[in-house]
């Protein structure tokens, strides 16, 4: 085992020993070597099935790094440009002055779309037709490019229907044929999980303790099921099977494999690295009222890292606590999955600030 390997191994055991915790993986590549690959807890509380490094787990928006590296791909492929409008492919995406949309907007959450149609629920995300005919036709809360807000559930749809319509693939086929496979981990980042691999995965849990209440309808943009995780919408096979993909299920170590294929230039050249990774766009998320920093398709900056780290890494965390990012400047690839939801992201705090010490102990 490497020192860092050792170090988060006896941090995530710790966790589990006392019940903060339920079921966790760590996987960290620097510098293109495997050099965590950590997993403790259970998979299945009611079994006793052991979390491997190779259980996936449904792991929320941290599905959107996935959704946002095939977004890159698409473009270094020559299927989209960055500043084509929407309605190149989606003509009929230009309702309500939507016809200025361009992919750079979809990737900077700034189409201003990003809450659901009201007449799309839980129970309709599976029908994807029904639901990009609802983007289509809905409304923009802003002038697309102009503001920015988190698009919870609507940035998969919004990216995946453009690929569709440039590629004839849906998403979870465009994801196996163009990460997995090459890469070699399949079975390890799912869109629409194929009914075999349904009894191999990990079973979430909702953590008992309060979690933030919700702003009153009438002042919350997203609905309750896009804004706050649940272990029963992470856990109902039909939503597992469906290919939504601002959401994915997944294990830490294929989530770091990307992204350090990503960083090594496996999946793209340097050039197009340099342009996922640069700032994009920054303002207000109009969502939450934070301040973001946005490349295309990824927030910028480590969660939990302090300021004058100036961090570079980007990456999408996952509501309930998963984390995944890629940070250019260190090399270093990074995933946490885990099986407990959680209304903060302490564990992955405080695994990338034990690999940060480590880090910085040795460089």
């Amino acid at each position: 085992m490497t020192e860092v390997q050792e170090q988060i191994q006896r941090h995530i055991d710790a966790l589990v020993d006392t019940g903060m915790e339920t079921g966790v993986q760590v996987a960290v590549y620097q510098d293109g070597v495997l050099v965590v690959d950590a997993v403790a807890g259970t998979a299945d509380p009611a079994t006793g099935r052991p979390v491997t490094s190779g259980t996936p787990i449904f792991s929320f928006s941290t599905g959107k790094n996935i959704v946002a590296t095939l977004a890159h791909l698409l473009v270094a492929r020559g299927f989209l440009d960055y500043d084509s409008p929407v309605t190149d492919l989606w003509p009929e995406f230009g309702a309500h002055g939507k016809d200025m949309a361009t992919l750079r907007h979809v990737l900077t959450h700034t189409v201003g779309l990003p809450a659901m149609p009201r007449e799309i629920t839980p129970g309709e995300l599976p029908d994807w037709s029904r639901v990009c005919e609802s983007l289509a036709a809905a409304e923009p809360r802003w002038r697309p490019g102009t503001a920015t807000g988190y698009h919870s559930y609507t940035f998969g749809y919004l990216v995946g229907e453009l690929a569709r319509r440039a590629t004839g693939l849906a998403m979870c086929e465009l994801l196996r044929e163009w990460i997995t496979a090459p890469l070699g981990i399949e079975g390890q980042l799912y869109f629409a999980v194929p009914d075999e691999s349904l009894p191999g995965l990990a079973r979430l849990e909702q953590q008992a303790r309060q979690w933030p209440a919700d702003p009153d309808d009438g002042d919350a943009i997203l609905a309750p099921w896009e804004s706050r995780p649940s272990a029963d919408f992470g856990n109902d096979d039909a939503i597992r099977r469906a290919d939504i993909p601002s959401v994915a299920t997944a294990t830490a170590r294929g989530l770091a494999a990307m992204f350090n294929a990503v960083l090594q230039g496996d999946l793209m050249d340097s050039a197009r690295l340099a342009e996922l990774s640069a700032l994009a766009f920054e303002g207000t998320d109009r969502v939450f009222g934070a301040p973001a920093r946005l490349a295309l398709g990824f927030p910028i900056g480590r969660i939990g890292a302090p300021a004058e780290e100036n961090s570079a890494a980007f990456g999408w965390p996952g509501g309930g606590g998963s984390y995944a990012y890629a940070d250019p400047a260190r090399g270093i690839a990074f995933a946490l999955t885990k099986t407990r939801l959680v209304p903060n992201f302490d564990t992955a705090v405080s695994a990338t600030t034990i690999l940060a010490d480590h880090l910085a102990t040795v460089r």
